[in-house]
């Protein structure tokens, strides 16, 4: 039975519909997910499929997406003058400086390539929802790689390092800033930090679904917890870290770890962005242009480390377009997450996009419907 599509499009958006109903239609029938976009801080797509699913009522894990919120404030605060790019990490934060970590920048750090990857005995989960004792990990490890010689995906601690300057540098945590000046102004369906009021709305992340080929090649892989790929995703810890299930764990979703632990709708996500780069009930942009150029620079290009393959990072964020979509505009920021959501914003057409589901794609990252879906708003932007 195929789903029914809810919500709303602009004028010269119907095709953007079209492509998600198209989608929808060769999903399972227990498909939920959410997809919104705006242009210039209009709002011209909000689409939903999926029962009981709506944006009143259902919240989603947004793992890595996170790391796009917690940025913005890091470039808020770069904008402000309180955070300097190029500033060493032990101007802010002088315990930092051990086993040869001293003289790597913030912009370095932000850039993916501290080597900092992890720890060598890996985080409970106590600690993984808590970004302050990760940061105290951290500050005493000897890092992967030289710092600043090369550059591999911080996954699950970014959020950790970054925030702990956040808190060197203002006294307050990171999601104490992003609420303030970013999630209440603009009522952003968005959270650091999930309330107790907002549990009820939040939809449990679901298992993938490997194909058979999928699972064959998945049992017939070698045991690599301790490569640098299973340090960074604390697959050697005493108690292995399941990427899966870390928002349906309650510390993950109450303390909001600012590399994973994000709950948000699509419009939360597209609204993030929007308020970031347009201008959007009268507010002017969070981000002014010459800020939003020098976090959308790239500055990590090539081999990752990490994750084995081609990417490219700004600071902080993903280099949206050089990574996953090249015919968005070059300095478009953004991330996506393992469960398959997509954020982003081009600041060269004003478009923003926000997409979250509930079942966990397989490998990972953003869910391969965001190709066809980005492209659609893309160029219904560009012929509105």
């Amino acid at each position: 039975m195929t789903q029914e599509i809810h919500g709303t499009v602009a004028d010269g958006f119907e095709t953007v519909r079209e492509e998600f109903a198209a989608f929808v239609s060769t999903e399972r029938a227990d498909y939920e997910g959410q997809l919104c976009a705006y242009v210039h801080g209009r709002q011209v797509v909000d689409l939903w499929a999926g029962p009981p699913t709506t944006p009143d009522n259902s919240l989603y894990g947004v793992f890595s997406s996170t790391k796009g919120a917690a940025h913005l404030v890091v470039a808020l605060l770069v904008q402000d003058g309180t955070l300097e790019l190029d500033r060493k990490v032990t101007y802010y934060w002088p315990e930092f400086a051990s086993e040869g970590k001293g003289a790597l920048t913030l912009r370095e750090l932000l850039a993916h390539r501290a080597g900092l990857i992890g720890t060598d005995t890996g985080f409970t989960l106590d600690e993984l929802a808590d970004d302050r004792a990760v940061a105290e990990r951290l500050a005493d490890q000897r890092p992967f790689w030289r710092p600043g010689t090369t550059f591999g995906y911080h996954a699950l601690v970014i959020g950790a390092l970054t925030g702990e300057i956040v808190r060197r540098a203002t006294g307050r945590s990171l999601q104490d800033v992003y609420e303030e000046r970013v999630r209440a102004p603009y009522a952003l369906d968005f959270y650091l930090g999930l309330p107790t009021t907002q549990e009820p709305r939040f939809r449990t992340t679901q298992e993938p679904l490997p194909s058979p080929n999928e699972q064959a090649l998945r049992a017939g892989e070698p045991d690599g917890r301790r490569s640098l790929t299973g340090i960074a995703f604390n697959e050697h810890a005493a108690q292995p870290t399941e990427l899966v299930s870390l928002p349906n764990q309650t510390p993950i979703r109450a303390k909001g770890p600012a590399s994973v632990g994000g709950v948000a709708s699509a419009r939360g996500l597209a609204g993030l962005y929007a308020a970031a780069i347009s201008v959007v009930e009268d507010r002017a942009p969070l981000l002014k242009p010459d800020t939003v150029a020098e976090f959308g620079q790239l500055h990590s290009v090539g081999h990752d480390m990490i994750t084995g393959t081609h990417r490219a990072y700004g600071l902080g964020f993903q280099a949206t377009a050089s990574t996953w979509y090249p015919f968005l505009s070059a300095g478009t920021i953004g991330h996506s997450g393992a469960g398959g959501s997509q954020a982003f914003a081009d600041p060269r057409t004003g478009l923003t996009y926000g997409y979250t589901r509930r079942r966990f794609t397989l490998p990972g990252g953003p869910a391969p419907e965001n190709i066809r879906l980005v492209q659609a708003a893309h160029q219904a932007t560009l012929a509105s």
